[in-house]
């Protein structure tokens, strides 16, 4: 039996607006007073994930936060041919004021405003939840840039992004704002039926882990949201049941090697990949979700 329509329309309102707003603006301004150690250095505050692409569902209460320095920038010049390699390196001057400084800096300057509340975790700095604050991730970033061309200083490519590296060292590279305005272009293409239908399926995920069918980690929001950018757009509209049917049926007969992320910079499904979906946990959502379906 289907899920009933009534059951998929709950499924795909907006979670908490009002409360999130509130703990990103707390957040922010924190973030961006003057008595930082930071504070002469050229950064910006933005909101990323669930809450700053709308797709955020009632169960979720983590807002997304990401502070990235401008100073200094990362890079990847591997796409460039040879001549142009040495041309970037030869215009290269060497950073005063690195990513691990400015986390650092951070994380001392939320350590003082928020006292006992802050936890430094595998990605982010966490921000426990007191009173209306929800709980935050900060994510303390630096620019990143990978390159496409580069013959000089006035003639250059590159797509930009943000970095940052984990706990064991490794480089995560990344491009939320590239996948806001993807995410907002394919809403538009379909009609608003995409971030609706993105919040079903996350609801979806929150009903399997609560029954104990998935494990909580095996499908993060940022990979449904993929998962779905992918669906052409004629396979959306009409109703919730009808376009959830086409997406997925289209979903599990597709060649999802080729799958790319919502901003376009990496293929979604990459075996032990820092920044790609994990297959067979993909392939584990989509065989639950449809049992889901079927067995409602």
């Amino acid at each position: 039996m289907a899920i009933p329509e009534a059951q998929l329309e709950t499924w795909s309102h907006q979670g908490s607006i009002t409360q999130s707003s509130s703990t990103y603006a707390t957040v922010k301004n924190a973030l961006e007073e003057v008595g930082s150690a930071y504070h002469d250095k050229n950064y910006k505050v933005f909101l990323q994930g669930s809450y700053g692409n709308d797709t955020n569902i009632y169960s979720e209460s983590d807002v997304d936060v990401v502070i990235q320095l401008d100073s200094t920038f990362y890079y990847d010049i591997d796409d460039l041919p040879q001549n142009q390699k040495e041309a970037f390196q030869n215009s290269l001057t060497n950073a005063t004021y690195s990513w691990a400084q400015f986390k650092n800096d951070v994380l001392t300057h939320l350590s003082s405003k928020y006292p006992s509340a802050i936890s430094s975790g595998e990605k982010a700095i966490k921000i426990s939840a007191s009173g209306n604050r929800r709980s935050a991730d900060v994510i303390a970033a630096a620019q990143f840039r990978r390159y496409y061309k580069f013959n000089s200083p006035s003639d250059q490519n590159y797509n930009e992004g943000i970095c940052f590296f984990n706990s064991n060292g490794f480089r995560i590279a990344n491009y939320p704002q590239q996948h806001s305005k993807n995410s907002t272009a394919k809403h538009q293409a379909t009609n608003s039926w995409f971030k609706p239908i993105v919040r079903i399926f996350k609801n979806m995920r929150s009903k399997l882990v609560a029954d104990g069918i998935i494990k909580n980690d095996i499908a993060p929001s940022y990979y449904i949201e993929g998962l779905l950018y992918n669906v052409p757009n004629d396979k959306f509209g009409k109703s919730y049941a009808d376009t959830f049917v086409n997406a997925i049926n289209w979903i599990d007969s597709a060649d999802k090697t080729k799958f790319v992320c919502a901003n376009e910079q990496y293929y979604l499904l990459r075996k032990d990949v820092l920044v790609c979906w994990g297959p067979d946990n993909a392939d584990e959502f989509i065989k639950s979700i449809i049992n889901l379906w079927n067995n409602w």
